[in-house]
């Protein structure tokens, strides 16, 4: 069976949420990695398409300074 076929299945709108969560990860894994010059983690983020799942695992886990879910929370007042 065409694998593109059970891709139009799914409501256009689900498919703009999973772009712009794995967006918003992306971004921020690519930038700590590349402020931290982390090259090989940079290139392995950029290439692998994870929906943010990667990217969520290097920042919380591998990353030389790991994010805190407090630095994620930039609506609370300091």
């Amino acid at each position: 069976m065409n694998s593109f076929y059970n891709l139009a299945q799914i409501p256009p709108y689900v498919l703009f949420i999973l772009f712009i969560w794995s967006l918003i990860w992306k971004g921020l894994a690519l930038w700590r990695a590349a402020k931290l010059g982390q090259k090989n983690w940079f290139v392995v983020m950029l290439v692998v398409n994870s929906i943010g799942i990667l990217e969520i695992v290097y920042l919380f886990y591998f990353a030389k300074k790991r994010m805190k879910l407090k630095e994620l929370m930039f609506w609370e007042s300091k």
